[in-house]
């Protein structure tokens, strides 16, 4: 089996794989305060709790935004899983050419999404990533990493308006009756909830301006099943796209690592 790990800003994703085959996902806080004892206390418990061999693990790819949580986990796989991780980044087979001033700016969560949508779909597309940070990344019909933009995420959005208003409530996130709201909660949410929505067919309208085709349309992260409802641009929602793109980067590297060795 395989665990793959997605460090973002404010939740870490892990999931279990066996072969192509996604078993288990769990999310939890990407805390750089863990040391390296408990986020393996906390893995093993999570397997336990979802009846998986810990013993069965025979390699490891993480992906990370959070640089210091890198070395606690890859101290951690050394550790307590005898092995190498996989850890995207400078001197990784991706499969992709990247067509950046810099490539090595290219957060490796970006061209995770990248890697997995085009495998998944080969054709050209643009995938938005509804995370902490809002991302929107370009592929080409031919599989190369464009470019794209970076926006604020919703959560950012919504706690800077909180935080910098005395009267206006905290609400529930979701979508409103109506977009002209009757009472100050539903006003809130119309404003928070369509105008996210409007950001994200904003620009991925204009990119698709910008493209000589016309691409498909992805959408992952947490709350992209929520933002797609209402999106005239977003075609399809694939929760799980990050994972998947881990998934196919080690299997791309695999020859590279050591297999795992559980006493």
């Amino acid at each position: 089996m395989l665990l793959v790990i997605d460090v973002g800003n404010t939740h870490t994703v892990l999931g279990v794989y066996r072969d192509d085959e996604l078993l288990h996902r769990w999310r939890v806080t990407s805390d750089v305060s863990r040391t390296v004892d408990e986020y393996a206390a906390l893995c093993h418990q999570l397997f336990q709790l979802s009846a998986l061999p810990f013993a069965a693990l025979n390699g490891v790819v993480i992906s990370s935004v959070v640089p210091p949580l890198v070395n606690t986990l890859e101290t951690l796989c050394r550790r307590y899983l005898n092995c190498s991780p996989c850890v995207v980044g400078a001197g990784i087979e991706t499969g992709m050419p990247i067509h950046y001033d810099d490539p090595g700016q290219v957060g490796a969560d970006r061209l995770v999404n990248a890697v997995a949508a085009y495998e998944k779909y080969r054709r050209s597309l643009i995938v938005v990533d509804l995370g902490t940070a809002t991302t929107f990344d370009c592929i080409s019909a031919d599989g190369c990493f464009e470019g794209g933009a970076i926006a604020p995420g919703l959560g950012i959005s919504a706690e800077a308006l909180f935080s910098r208003t005395r009267q206006l409530p905290r609400v529930e996130f979701k979508s409103p009756p109506q977009v002209i709201g009757k009472n100050t909660e539903h006003s809130v949410q119309s404003g928070i909830f369509y105008g996210y929505v409007g950001l994200v067919d904003g620009i991925v309208e204009r990119m698709q301006r910008e493209l000589p085709d016309e691409p498909l349309t992805v959408a992952t992260g947490g709350l992209a099943a929520v933002i797609a409802a209402a999106s005239r641009t977003i075609s399809v929602t694939d929760v799980d796209l990050t994972l998947d793109g881990l998934r196919i980067i080690y299997q791309r590297n695999k020859q590279r690592f050591d297999t795992v060795n559980v006493e």
